[in-house]
Formats: C-alpha cells, structure tokens, sequence
C-alpha cells in the first residue's frame, strides 16, 4: 500500500512537472509532515498521525497566503467523527486550546499565536474528546516543512518567517503572484451524424503510443471511441483506458469533424465534462482514497489548457484525502459559443 501512495504522488508531480516551467510551484514533504505551494505562492502544510504509531487518523493544516505580514491559519481535524463527544481539546507543550469541535476546526488569531510556537518546539501534539479519546499528531517533518514554505516565499530571514527569522525588512518578502485568466468556451451540442464519426476518424488515428498506455489492449477499435463536439467543425475523441485495480482515464484526440479529419492526441486525459469544456483526469493512491491527485484542463475554443492541479501524497487513513492540496490554480472565464463556425 505505501509503494502505491509513492506511486500517487510521483505521478502527480510527473504531471505537474510536465505541464509547466513555473518556478513558484512547490512540493516538498518530511518524516510525517508534506507542502504544497501553488503557482500563486500560496503555501499549504499538512501534517499526520505517525505512520507507525496506533492512533486513529488526525491532521493539521497549516496555511499562509503569500506576501508581506499575512495572516496564518490553522485547521485541525480527526479522520472519524461519529460518536465522538465534542468539545475536543488541543494541547502541544504549553499550549491548551478547548472547545474544538468533531471533525474539522478552525483556530482563531490568538490560538495561532498560543499554539504555533509550541508547535515548532515539539515533537508531537495530543487531541482529546470529551469522554477521553485521544489521537497524536506527529510533528516529525514540521520544521523543515514551514522553513521550505519561508524559503518558497521568499520569508527566511525576516520578522514574519515561521522558522528562520532575522531583521531584513518584511518588504523583501515575495508577493503573492495573480492566477492566470483562462476563456473557457462551452461545446455546442452535437450534430446530426456525431455519432458516425468515430468509424470514420479511427482509421486515421495513430495507437501504437496509445496500445501501451492502456496495457497493450487488443481490443482497441471504433466502438471504443466515443466522440463529443467541441466547436462547429471540431470533435474530442475519447479512447477509455483502463490503469490498474482502482484507477481509470482516457485518452484524447482533437479532430476535424469533415476530411482530412487530421486527429491530433492531447496532453489533457480522463473523463470529458461537455456542460464545463472540461477534462478532469483523478487518481488515488490505494482503493479506501486516502491520498489523490487530479489535474483538471478547460477548452479555450481551440485546445485544452491546464487549470487545476492537485494532490497530497501521503496515505493516511482519511477517506477521500484529508485536505485539497492546491498544485496549480487559475480563474476560469466561461463564454458560449461563438455563432460564427470556427475555421478548422
């Protein structure tokens, strides 16, 4: 199971690595402890129950925007909630915060500033529920984990930074950087005769590449195409292809709907959304879904643009993943379709 959180991650990063040079992107992890800083410079630290200990799943969340003098939040939350008796109890070293609720909590201004500086002294912090139930959190990897985030901010040496503070003028410190815009344009419906193009586009398309992805399938043919309508004279098509126990994507091509069809395979894969412009691509690093990655791309009227990417790469035991790790984000600007046909 922990070879395929590794595998998980290492495809997330593959992915992420693949579809863009941008410097500010950040991924980083330690003992029990992972960051992810987006292509805004927003930074986001998780930590875990020891992966060895016996405590039931909690984690904390740490997150900071970045640019000079901003705020840090905290969030905290235990894997299963159901009978568990709130108010829940926070204590690391020194610090006590009470009256927590079950499931996920957030801390207030002053509890950030009680508890984050015991936080950086510890080596673990207990979480108790009225009625004495109580899991660990881990704070091996913490250090590291928050210096990486003040050097991926550009806060080492500054009054603000988490870790490494100095006296260089809080000024020096990184601003934050604008999501991208991206004009997503929605599909028309389909045309009379959609459903014929498949048979006729499929001889055109190059599988060899293709044959490998999906586990050198034999049974690859026009049937197993399905082609939706992007634009009035272009067509996705989409191959299913099946990838281990648990996960599942398909592959896709941009083709002419009219001769010479000329389908071109595309960097975006997984299932197509017509109502979004959307190809979504999901993928969990064991069957229970404890640790995901995803990447999400939008049709801008002639290809599919990437603009969203997430993923955390440690497995530990909550359902459906215990935080969305942003990789890459983006503001997504949504216009029908033109009346007038594009040209091919």
């Amino acid at each position: 199971m922990k070879s395929a959180c590794i595998a998980a991650a290492a495809l997330s990063l593959a992915a992420l690595s693949a579809g863009a040079a941008d410097k500010e992107l950040v991924s980083f992890s330690h003992n029990d402890w992972e960051l992810a800083c987006d292509n805004t410079r927003t930074c986001r630290a998780a930590g875990y129950q020891p992966e060895s200990g016996a405590s039931e799943p909690v984690s904390m969340l740490i997150t900071r925007k970045a640019g000079p003098g901003t705020a840090i939040d905290i969030q905290l939350q235990i894997g299963d909630d159901d009978g568990v008796k709130a108010p829940l109890r926070f204590k690391v070293g020194k610090a006590t915060v009470s009256g927590l609720a079950a499931g996920t909590a957030s801390f207030d201004d002053s509890q950030v500033r009680t508890v984050l500086p015991e936080l950086l002294k510890g080596d673990d912090a207990m979480v108790t529920a009225n009625g004495g139930k109580k899991w660990t959190l881990s704070l091996a990897g913490l250090n590291a984990v928050l210096l990486k985030m003040d050097e991926a901010q550009g806060r080492v040496g500054t009054p603000g930074a988490l870790v490494r503070r100095g006296s260089k003028p809080e000024s020096s410190v990184l601003p934050p950087v604008t999501a991208p815009i991206v004009n997503v344009v929605v599909p028309p419906k389909a045309h009379p005769g959609d459903d014929a193009l498949a048979a006729r586009i499929f001889p055109f398309l190059k599988l060899d590449s293709a044959k490998e992805d999906c586990n050198n399938r034999g049974d690859i043919n026009a049937k197993s195409l399905t082609v939706s309508r992007l634009t009035d004279r272009k067509v996705l098509l989409s191959l299913g292809c099946g990838m281990g126990a648990y996960n599942y994507s398909s592959l896709l091509w941009i083709a002419n709907d009219k001769p010479p069809y000329a389908p071109v395979s595309i960097e975006a894969n997984g299932d197509f959304d017509e109502k979004e412009g959307s190809v979504t691509s999901a993928m969990k690093g064991r069957g229970i879904g404890d640790c995901w990655s995803s990447e999400t791309w939008h049709f801008n009227g002639k290809d599919f643009v990437r603009t969203g990417s997430t993923g955390d790469g440690m497995c530990r035991g909550f359902a459906g993943g215990a935080w969305t790790l942003p990789r890459y984000v983006s503001r997504v600007v949504t216009s029908t379709p033109s009346a007038t046909p594009s040209k091919p």
